[in-house]
């Protein structure tokens, strides 16, 4: 999708202005920190990941931006974010993909609030068919998914969710994950759906408002428990 394509929000409760700079000099209050999990195969220094770094640098900068790499197997990448979670318990989760996967499970398990972008509703289905070697798109790096790790994955899935702890951001031309499974997956939950548009949400930049508007949000209802 490109600026200027049909938008269909679902219980939104972003501003009209789209963009992070339409939200400066509103004196947001922020989480102390922004954790951001990329996806699969992905690293820190994704597009997404960089357009959240930017936005938070102009409207909070004293909050801090944390985009780890993570290992490969899900069970070590948990170990990771859970670590990270307990050291921040104030911050906000943002996943993309994978990512998304991830995040809920954190979220859901340390209180948390987050962000999710095109997200993997059930990655171990999806990627059973992946096993064997990977090349990282970003980094290069080879190394072998096998079945360990889908069976990991599988133990990460969280039954049950509150779905106000969330901000779904969605596309509906997704060509590797079907976005309706997220849509349900995550009823009741804020939900951004923009008709179009792509797996890698090449466009996330002139989406910020929902984000930057959910992150600057003071609602202790949505760290409610399930």
């Amino acid at each position: 999708m490109r600026a200027g394509s049909a938008v269909r929000r679902i219980a939104s409760h972003a501003p009209g202005a789209r963009g992070h700079k339409a939200l400066q000099g509103q004196n947001p209050r922020m989480p102390d920190a922004l954790i951001y999990i990329h996806g699969f195969n992905s690293a820190p220094a994704s597009f997404k990941a960089r357009v959240l770094q930017e936005a938070l640098a102009e409207s909070a900068p004293a909050r801090a931006f944390i985009a780890p790499a993570l290992p490969h197997s899900p069970a070590a990448a948990a170990q990771l974010l859970d670590a990270l979670a307990a050291a921040h318990p104030d911050a906000v989760l943002a996943g993309s993909s994978l990512g998304g996967f991830y995040a809920t499970w954190l979220a859901e398990r340390h209180n948390l609030r987050a962000v999710l972008i095109n997200p993997a509703v059930r990655p171990y289905e999806l990627l059973a068919g992946h096993v064997g070697m990977q090349t990282n798109l970003h980094t290069g790096e080879q190394y072998e998914f096998t079945p360990a790790h889908v069976d990991e994955l599988r133990a990460l899935e969280v039954v049950s969710i509150a779905p106000q702890r969330y901000l779904l951001m969605v596309e509906t031309g997704d060509e590797v994950l079907d976005y309706r499974q997220a849509v349900a997956r995550y009823r009741g939950a804020r939900q951004h759906v923009v008709e179009g548009g792509d797996h890698g949400f090449s466009d996330f930049a002139a989406h910020l408002a929902p984000v930057m508007a959910f992150l600057a949000a003071d609602d202790p209802a949505s760290r409610a428990g399930a």
